[in-house]
């Protein structure tokens, strides 16, 4: 694992080398409110129609679902999305055919996922994915690395993460004792969670600029 903290344009020549040859998979994993949907979406326009981005969070279970199982006041645990489905579709966009692989992505403002929001057409020669569990070595999750030709870590300071992800909960409609109660009890249980999966990243990397970003 590289340690040095590359700049945005080394980055972009690291993600373009991956763009030669075969279809591969680059992974962006981090703690919540580390910057990954940012960084993951800069890199996407920066390699322009070489790259589609197919977030991780595509695959929450539903609302319903989990309120099901009593598990709907963690959400965003690792066993509120369905990993074995994410695997299934890495699989599938590791061996492109003929026709375009439809994935699911998360709306926040319905906070649900929603079938078929990205479309990954055969010719793409690079997906970028991004979330929290990409490097868990645990469960179903445990298959994620290996379908990952690289996966960098995304990793910020600790305080100003926080503060990021009570403002984007806010954003979205909690009122702020909620939104910063909820962060420092669900939120950062993942995030130390996710801290001890650094050491099988390939790289470490710092976020773009604040944007209140996951």
């Amino acid at each position: 694992m590289t340690h040095r903290t590359p700049s945005f344009d080394e980055l972009v020549r690291r993600a373009h080398a991956l763009t030669i040859g075969r279809r591969r998979v680059l992974g962006l994993a981090g703690a919540p409110g580390a910057g990954k949907s940012t960084l993951a979406a800069r890199l996407v326009r920066a390699l322009g129609p070489a790259a589609v981005l197919v977030p991780m969070d595509g695959f929450h279970l539903a609302n319903a679902e989990l309120e099901r199982l009593g598990r709907r006041d963690r959400k965003g645990a690792p066993d509120t999305f369905d990993a074995a489905g994410y695997v299934a579709l890495l699989q599938r966009l590791r061996r492109p055919d003929a026709d375009p692989v439809y994935a699911p992505v998360f709306d926040r403002r319905l906070e649900e996922a929603v079938a078929g929001g990205v479309r990954v057409d055969p010719d793409r020669p690079l997906v970028v994915t991004e979330g929290n569990y990409l490097l868990l070595d645990d469960g179903p999750w445990a298959r994620v690395r290996s379908l990952l030709d690289e996966c960098w870590f995304v990793e910020l300071d600790e305080r100003v993460r926080v503060e990021r992800l009570v403002r984007r909960h806010v954003a979205h409609g909690r009122d702020p004792d909620h939104a910063r109660a909820w962060v420092l009890r669900s939120d950062e249980a993942n995030a130390r969670l996710v801290a001890g999966t650094r050491g099988r990243a390939d790289l470490l990397v710092s976020p773009p600029a604040d944007r209140g970003d996951s």
